[in-house]
Formats: C-alpha cells, sequence, structure tokens
C-alpha cells in the first residue's frame, strides 16, 4: 500500500500542506472549522504522523529522558510512575534507562542527547555523586535532578523534606510516650540519612529528651543486616524502646531483630517488653507485618509528578532559573498504603 503523506491529508481536507502542519504541530491561528476538516482528513485517510522528522525540522521533542540508578528499586520505580503519568497527561513520552554508577550515567546523558530528547530528569547513581554541571549543561537541555536528599544548587531539583519527616516520625513515637528512641540505619557518608538524623535529634532536644550517639547505629540495607543490627542494639542498650528505620527495608528487618530477643512489636512500653518502629517510605513487604509497621511517607509518585512538571514547564517556557520543589511528609499505617 502507499504510504499516506501530509500531501494527501491536505488534498482530502481542501487546505494547504503549511495548514495541515500547522494543525498537526498545533501552531498559529486556525479557525475550528478548518481544524476539524484536517482531523477528520487524517482519520478518514489513515495518517500517522512521523513525530521524529517533525521534532527534527522544528528542533523540539516530545520525548523526556529518566536516569534512574536501579530500575528495580520499589521508591524509584514509584517515581517513574509518577513522572511517566504526568509526562503522558501532557503530551510527551518517556525514555528510561539505568546508569547503576557515576561511569554509565555520563554514557546514559550523551545516549539521551545524542538520541534528541527535549530534556532529562535525573536520579543520582549515589547520594554523594559528583554532578558535573558544566557537562550537563553543554548539552543545552532543561535537567531535572530527583533525589532523596539536596546534591546540587545550580540544577532544578525535586525531592523529599527529610529533616521534617524525621521529626514527624519521632514526635510521633514521643506523643505515643517513648523517652528512648533510636535510629538505626544507612551509613554516615549519605546525606539523606545525615538529614534524617538531624530532625531526629532536633526534635529530641525540643523535648529535652537525651541525644545518645550511641543509639544511632549504621547498618547496610535489607533485612537481615536491619535484624542483626537491631538485634545487637537491644542487647547492648535494653532500655531503647523506639526505633526509627532509616530504609523500609530496615522497619522490616527490625521486627525479627525484635522477635529474636523474645520481645515483640507494639505501642505498649510500660514494661519495656513492646518496642515500637517506625520507617521511612513504606513498601508492599511491610503490609504483613503484625502489628503494622507505621511510616512516614515522602509521596514517591507525587516527586515524580513534580519533576515531569518542572522539566515541561522550562522547555515549554524556557524557565532556565534553578528552583527546588520539595515534597512533604505523611505519616501513614502500612496497612492504609
Amino acid at each position: 500500500m502507499k504510504k499516506v503523506t501530509i500531501t494527501d491529508v491536505a488534498e482530502h481536507a481542501g487546505v494547504s500542506v503549511t495548514t495541515v502542519s500547522m494543525v498537526l504541530g498545533n501552531k498559529g491561528r486556525i479557525s475550528a472549522d478548518t481544524i476539524e476538516k484536517v482531523n477528520n482528513a487524517v482519520a478518514a485517510i489513515g495518517y500517522v504522523r512521523n513525530r521524529a522528522a517533525a521534532n527534527l525540522r522544528s528542533n523540539s521533542s516530545e520525548i523526556i529522558g529518566l536516569i534512574l540508578k536501579d530500575i528495580s528499586d520499589p521508591y524509584y520505580a514509584q517515581v517513574a510512575a509518577g513522572l511517566c503519568e504526568e509526562t503522558e497527561k501532557q503530551g510527551y513520552m518517556v525514555f528510561l534507562t539505568q546508569s547503576g554508577d557515576e561511569t554509565k550515567f555520563e554514557q546514559c546523558v550523551l545516549t539521551m542527547a545524542r538520541q534528541g530528547v527535549g530534556g532529562i530528569a535525573f536520579c543520582p547513581a549515589n547520594e554523594n555523586q559528583h554532578v558535573d554541571v558544566d557537562a550537563l549543561k553543554a548539552h543545552n537541555l532543561p535537567l531535572v535532578c530527583i533525589s532523596r536528599a539536596s546534591v546540587n544548587q545550580q540544577i532544578d531539583y525535586v525531592g523529599p523534606d527529610n529533616a521534617s519527616a524525621a521529626k514527624m516520625a519521632t514526635e510521633h513515637l514521643i506523643n505515643q510516650g517513648h523517652r528512648r528512641i533510636a535510629y538505626v540505619g544507612g551509613k554516615i557518608s549519605s546525606l539523606c540519612r545525615a538529614e534524617r538524623v538531624g530532625g531526629y535529634c532536633s526534635t529530641l532536644m525540643q523535648f529535652g529528651l537525651p541525644f545518645k550517639p550511641e543509639w544511632v547505629v549504621e547498618c547496610d540495607a535489607g533485612q537481615a543486616p536491619a535484624a542483626n543490627a537491631v538485634e545487637q542494639l537491644l542487647i547492648n542498650h535494653p532500655q531503647v524502646s523506639a526505633v526509627l528505620c532509616h530504609y523500609s527495608s530496615t522497619a522490616v528487618g527490625a521486627v525479627q531483630g525484635i522477635h529474636r530477643l523474645g520481645r515483640s512489636v507494639g505501642t505498649d512500653n510500660l514494661f519495656n517488653k513492646q518496642i515500637s518502629i517506625v520507617g521511612f517510605d513504606a513498601v508492599q513487604e511491610a503490609e504483613l507485618s503484625e502489628p503494622p509497621i507505621t511510616f512516614v511517607n515522602s509521596d514517591a509518585k507525587e516527586i515524580g509528578r513534580q519533576a515531569a512538571k518542572r522539566l515541561i514547564e522550562q522547555f515549554e517556557t524556557s524557565d532556565t532559573v534553578a528552583r527546588k520543589v520539595i515534597v512533604a511528609p505523611t505519616l501513614v499505617n502500612a496497612m492504609t498504603e
């Protein structure tokens, strides 16, 4: 079959090729009747627009690049879902890739630039990644950094309010009657952890409660390291009655560590038999915990949506002033997620 062209659409609609191009590109002042004629002609003869060619001609793109460190990470999967929802709603599509480490991150950026994306939203390969701002800006593309901690002031940033989340979690435990609250998880090099520990510490001080460095414990992500860390914490400091957990997996693993010592998870701290747990960013694995674990959530899908809005705003309005968008936390129960 002969390929249907824009000239065929123009002939069928009884208008010029330029008019068809303007209607399809949503440009210029075209009457409603003419727009209807063109759209009817497109539908009638089955014209499929070559968007890639149109983008090259107009020096624009309807594709947004998204670089994630790890596509399988539940948190960033939600970020991607929110970004895709918003971009598709506004008529754009997402080109998704996975960086893994800093070296591959640079290659991902270069590949996306060569593919002609309209802008790039990216998650750093790690919280301490050195982002070469000049190299990124050399591609002359709108950029938005999505991260769990602010990494650069020269690029648009969308992320959670870690300090407020930790304050909310700590205050929740204090309101339950806890006075000996520990923090478990993450590494000392983590900016996200530093912000959360800062919020935790300032809230303890606000309520006149002790901050003990030995109650702030590092451990790797994952349930097994968390179980071991919490078990050892409670052996060394049995007076601790509540634990803030840096990762969602830390919260799930903490339950096992508590059970190993013949203690249980709960809110009754009168006889120091039950330990309360609050985690950050709930995942499905926590839904089966009994009793349900309380989480402070920074809505990852909303972070993705806000990143998409900001990116589209940049290249539709040529807004080059770097902005920071912070998504506020909420206190939730895993069973209500």
